[in-house]
């Protein structure tokens, strides 16, 4: 039996790896919510338009998600190590370079550059966890890349709004310099060398390399511009989605035919892999489309800045801070699966909580909702990867790593583009059944436009003015007010999702090996 726990015993400079390469990955998310709370900011000091401002951010999540699947075979060529840290390296030398752009075209090509190097952050975080600690300490270094992946889109904007309203728009690049200095360190010092394998370059699956790229670089697009540009209404939109379309068909046949493939598709079929990955792409839509859609309603229903939109979110990521570290041991006492299983039903009960939504729904009123929303999401990630990943071979780490991530960021980005969609679409239908009750010959309305002409007359409008004025003022509070109603929709679209989720997790089979660990 002692023999056994020294086996499992991890030396400490193999935790100060995973600890360094958490914190890469964490930066790296962060910069996608951190910057999205600033943009109105940098589109005023750059002097860009509201569509183009939305390149910022576009620029950097297409660049991510391409070369996310890339990781896991770019990794082989270079080496776990070489390749952590150069673009550990060129992370914090774009990000300070980002807060020195003075222009838009320089800020979306900076941003670009900061997107691929970021991107190789997050995936490697969960290869080195894979590849360097046994079954039984995963779970405990899952719950760090948890950290990264739950914890800091839910914080992005609390830590964006701060540096924005204190400092400058600037701060929020400058502010990656530190962490990233002592990510490199740790990386540096505690990462081993392993020799290069430049041979693959020549072998290497090119045909599913610049398929993938360019499918999911264009799908990625049209996910981030569709609803600025009408969807199927803009003929740029319609290319995109048919290339898009081809070359994500062409990349699926090149890698399932291939020995070698850039991913191993064939993983997907595994039923705690396939099962994992899918409650995954939905944990990945609820969460990123929840940090999408509360910001969106502070701004439009409450008028908040951005500093005080993150005070309300800080309650959607703070409360993850406590619970994570927990949830490992937590998993040696209950099924990972009922975990998970719980998780899931707080962050959909949370969603269902804010249905409710009325002209006066704000940072009180969304206080409840947030915890159990964060204590839901810090129940579900370190379980969820743990479980999913528990048969996965050595040899295979990269692949499961990049599929998990790359589907999780996916999963953002349709929870996203169609929560706008949502969003846009059911205002106008709420506004057209309003609208319809709001007759000129009702007695309610002419008694509502009766009190607003007399508010307007006794603030100095003529009678002409304040007629016109108290039916503008009605127009609007209609608009608020199905605006309302289609915010509540929206969060109910996200209650299912997370719901068939939860089905899904329900189907997962039990992995004994993580029944291992610090309680045997």
């Amino acid at each position: 039996m002692t023999g056994s726990v020294d086996a499992e015993r991890v030396p400490w400079k193999t935790w100060l790896a995973v600890l360094g390469s958490s914190l890469g990955a964490f930066m790296a998310v962060l910069d996608i919510q951190i910057v999205n709370a600033s943009l109105a900011e940098i589109q005023g000091s750059l002097a860009a338009g509201i569509d183009e401002a939305g390149w910022i951010s576009t620029s950097y999540l297409v660049a991510e998600i391409v070369v996310i699947p890339l990781t896991g075979w770019l990794a082989q060529v270079f080496s776990i190590r070489n390749y952590v840290i150069a673009n550990a390296i060129l992370f914090v030398v774009f990000s300070l370079a980002c807060g020195t752009a003075q222009s838009l075209e320089q800020m979306i090509a900076l941003r670009a550059l900061q997107g691929f190097t970021g991107g190789v952050l997050i995936p490697m975080a969960f290869t080195v966890i894979l590849t360097s600690l046994p079954k039984s300490k995963q779970p405990v270094g899952i719950a760090m890349f948890a950290v990264s992946a739950t914890f800091a889109p839910a914080i992005g904007p609390t830590i964006g709004g701060y540096l924005t309203e204190a400092f400058s728009w600037q701060a929020i690049f400058y502010v990656n310099i530190l962490p990233g200095a002592l990510m490199v360190a740790m990386l540096w010092y505690a990462l081993e060398p392993a020799p290069m394998q430049l041979a693959k370059l020549r072998t290497g699956d090119w045909a599913g390399v610049a398929t993938l790229a360019v499918g999911l670089g264009a799908l990625q697009t049209v996910l981030e511009e569709g609803n600025r540009k009408d969807w199927f209404g803009s003929p740029f939109i319609v290319r995109l989605s048919l290339v898009a379309a081809v070359s994500l068909a062409a990349c699926l046949w090149i890698e399932l035919r291939r020995a070698e493939p850039l991913l191993n598709l064939r993983l997907l079929a595994r039923r705690n892999f396939g099962l994992g990955v899918l409650s995954t792409f939905l944990l990945g839509a609820a969460m990123y489309g929840s940090v999408f859609v509360l910001p969106v309603y502070l701004a439009r229903m409450q008028g908040y800045n951005a500093e005080q939109i993150g005070h309300v979110l800080a309650w959607t990521g703070l409360p993850q801070l406590l619970v994570i570290p927990l949830v490992p041991r937590l998993m040696q006492r209950v099924d990972a699966r009922w975990v998970i299983a719980t998780g899931f039903g707080l962050f959909s009960l949370s969603c269902f909580m804010n249905t409710g939504l009325t002209l006066d729904y704000a940072s009180d009123q969304l206080f409840v909702p947030n915890v159990v929303r964060a204590v839901g999401q810090a129940l579900i990630l370190t379980p969820l990867a743990a479980i999913s990943t528990a048969s996965i071979e050595r040899a295979a780490a990269g692949s499961a790593s990049a599929l998990f991530n790359m589907l999780r960021n996916l999963g953002g980005a349709i929870g996203i583009a169609t929560l706008q969609t949502v969003l846009t679409r059911r205002e106008q239908f709420h506004s057209n059944v309003l609208s319809h009750g709001v007759s000129a010959f009702g007695d309610a309305t002419r008694a509502r436009l009766h009190e607003l002409t007399q508010y307007f007359a006794a603030q100095g409008s003529s009678s002409v003015q304040a007629s016109r004025e108290a039916v503008i003022a009605l127009g609007r509070s209609v608009r608020e007010q199905a605006y309302a109603m289609a915010f509540a929709d929206v969060f109910f679209l996200l209650g299912a999702a997370l719901l068939v989720a939860l089905l899904a997790t329900l189907l997962l089979g039990r992995e004994q090996q993580l029944q291992t660990g610090a309680g045997h």
